[in-house]
């Protein structure tokens, strides 16, 4: 039984490398022609956002595409190119306990994101600029200084994600 079991499995291997069209890398698919991306400086619009924020996301979205798909970064004649800007960053309280005291507050960080293919045989591109945004929630026993870049990296990770499979998974 053990010995089906392998041949099936060499099988299955064998037959999905062999089949033309899109890599599927840790589920998702690309485009077999697309073979370098980039990331643009995202620009930082928003008022009161920390001063490296833009650049530490330009940072973390290169290398979640270098990580996670078989693309390459090229930065003279990319295959896909992201571009963007943070467009806002925010406290907002969300949650005022009886007498206007407020027990929670969010940090929402918004931002607006372009993803170009440069290749005119291949479909992909975002018609438009497309807005990410996300929050965080800590309580008001907190100083926002305290947990701001725990928060930021929270909420990083979930519009990082987001990016990604709007991209190459067409979300």
């Amino acid at each position: 039984m053990a010995f089906v079991f392998r041949y099936f499995a060499v099988f299955l291997l064998l037959l999905g490398v062999s089949l033309p069209g899109c890599y599927s890398f840790k589920g998702i698919s690309i485009d077999p022609n697309i073979k370098t991306f980039f990331v643009l400086n995202f620009e930082n619009t928003a008022v009161n956002a920390p001063p490296t924020l833009a650049v530490d996301f330009t940072e973390r979205l290169k290398d979640k595409v270098r990580t996670e798909t078989p693309l390459k970064l090229n930065s003279d004649a990319p295959d896909a190119e992201f571009s963007g800007r943070i467009t806002d960053f925010r406290v907002v309280p969300v949650a005022p306990k009886p007498g206007e005291t407020v027990s929670l507050n969010r940090l929402e960080i918004r931002m607006q994101v372009n993803y170009t293919v440069t290749l005119e045989q291949v479909e992909g591109s975002w018609p438009n600029e497309r807005t990410f945004s996300h929050f965080a929630e800590f309580g008001n026993d907190r100083d926002l200084l305290s947990v701001q870049d725990e928060l930021i990296r929270q909420i990083a990770d979930q519009l990082l994600e987001d990016i990604f499979n709007a991209a190459f998974n067409n979300w």
